[in-house]
């Protein structure tokens, strides 16, 4: 278990990639075919997009939280109550499965392809009950859960290369690492802690891995999305000019873009703020990064 030092150093420059604001911005996707972002506005019950198809959104009766791209015109969208699978030209959607229907006070919360094509999703209380959320995986039609008695799942990301799955519980500034079978991708031991933030307290949300087994976490109320090394140190970090940094993604056309989405939920602008607090960010020629996998249906 190691705990880390808070790094300054900063690296990029911020550019707003989309000035509509998220109350609650997250699970950002570059998807690698049709050269778009998609993202969520979880309380707002919204995907967003923007790229080269133009802007769209699309509005639901429940909170979508996370993506992963099935194929250029389908992707896994997790909603409150199941993964689904949406049409990305319609916004039509289908269930491929419920996620506790025997909880119905718990929402979907962060989730992420792995490289084996699966999707890993988490859940939580709605009003962020301690213990009551739960890491699941989805992989060929059978959902399997991977964890229980966390407060809020979040920075699902994967070490191909070493054979690392990873994840947060935010309100409790843990990362946790597990091993995972080189074949399938399912676990092949117990969690153990990665990261502990608690001395700090940083507030670990969203996460990526960069094309180096690092870790890029965004930082809920930490105003950056920051850099963590394959052992664990602290290393450079992308500053923000908002505050509630939520989750980091890699696109552009060779993955050196990093987009990060943010939110606005209890904050108020500065008069003076040149960005909104909500708004989706892009650091251009970033850190080289690569296309998330496609999910098995």
């Amino acid at each position: 278990m190691r705990e880390t030092e808070q790094n300054s150093v900063g690296i990029g420059q911020a550019e707003v990639f989309d000035q509509r604001i998220c109350s609650l911005g997250e699970g950002p996707l570059w998807h690698p075919q049709r050269k778009n972002l998609y993202w969520v506005d979880l309380l707002n019950k919204r995907v967003l997009a923007n790229g080269a198809d133009g802007e769209r959104a699309w509005e639901f009766d429940e909170m979508p939280s996370a993506i992963g791209w099935v194929d250029r015109d389908r992707a896994v969208v997790a909603f409150e109550s199941g993964l689904h699978l949406m049409d990305l030209n319609s916004g039509d959607r289908t269930l491929l499965c419920a996620l506790e229907p025997d909880l119905p006070g718990n929402r979907s919360n962060d989730g992420r392809a792995d490289p084996w094509g699966g999707f890993w999703i988490g859940t939580m209380g709605m009003e962020g009950e301690p213990d009551q959320g739960n890491l699941y995986r989805w992989y060929k039609g059978e959902l399997r859960q991977l964890d229980s008695g966390m407060t809020v799942p979040n920075g699902i990301c994967f070490d191909r290369a070493r054979n690392y799955g990873y994840y947060a519980d935010s309100a409790k500034s843990l990362v946790y690492r597990v091993a995972l079978n080189e074949e399938d991708g399912w676990l092949t031991g117990e969690r153990e802690v990665f990261l502990d933030l608690s001395a700090q307290k940083l507030i670990p949300d969203g996460a990526v891995m960069d094309g180096q087994g690092n870790m890029w976490s965004s930082l809920w109320d930490g105003a950056r999305t920051q850099c963590f090394t394959p052992d664990g140190s602290a290393s450079v970090a992308l500053q923000a000019p908002v505050i509630r940094t939520t989750c980091p993604a890699f696109g552009g056309d060779d993955f050196t873009d990093m987009y990060v989405t943010t939110a606005a939920v209890g904050l108020e602008d500065a008069p003076d703020a040149k960005v909104s607090n909500g708004a989706t960010l892009v650091y251009r020629n970033a850190v080289k990064g690569h296309p998330e996998p496609a999910v098995i249906v």
